[in-house]
């Protein structure tokens, strides 16, 4: 438990900022999503060289959500509105990723449906129970985006930069990836719904009755 004091005070006026650099580059990267999606579909993703600059966006886009997180930890910058924002930038993110490679014939369209449907039925949920209480992003939400983005990446830096062998090996490395990123997406889907009826059972136990 840690001390009563001045500096743990969680009342409002001791809560940081919504404006800070976390949330800031949070908002930059769902604002980034525009470019990245018009960088992989130029062409029909057949263009090499506007395929390498829409990884390169990808890639820079998913720094910042590393960086944003250890930002609003290390500075106390965590806010309500940055662990809702954070996984929403991600799924816009992600979402854009999914839908474009299978546009452009790289991925199956089955595993983007599976994986938007998971992705923005796990976030409308978190808005659904927000009124008991936020729900942050687990240990293992946090390895399944790192499984996506590797994934992701894989699929849209083109095979076609390297030899046959060596493309042929990639394509296959990033096939696994995307699977077990696919499994991880689904378990913890389930965590997920299973953290949400816990939340809201205590939420209501913990509520003062009517009669009180």
């Amino acid at each position: 438990m840690q001390p009563a004091d001045a500096s743990h005070d969680p009342t409002p006026e001791h809560a940081p900022s919504n404006l800070n650099i976390a949330n800031a580059l949070t908002v930059l990267r769902i604002v980034g999503v525009p470019l990245f999606g018009w960088l992989l579909l130029i062409d029909d993703g057949q263009d090499v060289s506007t395929r390498v600059w829409a990884w390169v966006a990808f890639a820079l886009l998913m720094i910042t959500d590393r960086i944003d997180g250890d930002l609003a930890r290390s500075r106390n910058l965590v806010t309500n509105f940055g662990k809702l924002a954070d996984p929403i930038a991600d799924k816009a993110l992600t979402g854009m990723a999914f839908v474009g490679l299978s546009i452009i014939g790289v991925l199956w369209w089955w595993v983007t449906i599976v994986l938007l449907v998971r992705e923005w039925g796990i976030t409308l949920m978190r808005f659904v129970v927000k009124k008991y209480g936020v729900m942050p992003a687990s240990q293992g939400g946090r390895i399944k985006t790192t499984l996506q983005a590797l994934a992701i990446g894989g699929y849209v830096l083109p095979f076609e930069l390297w030899d046959n062998t060596t493309s042929d090996v990639l394509r296959w490395v990033t096939h696994v990836i995307m699977a077990a990123a696919l499994a991880i997406t689904i378990v913890t889907a389930v965590q997920y719904v299973r953290d949400a009826v816990v939340l809201r059972r205590d939420a209501k136990a913990s509520a003062p009755s009517p009669e009180s």
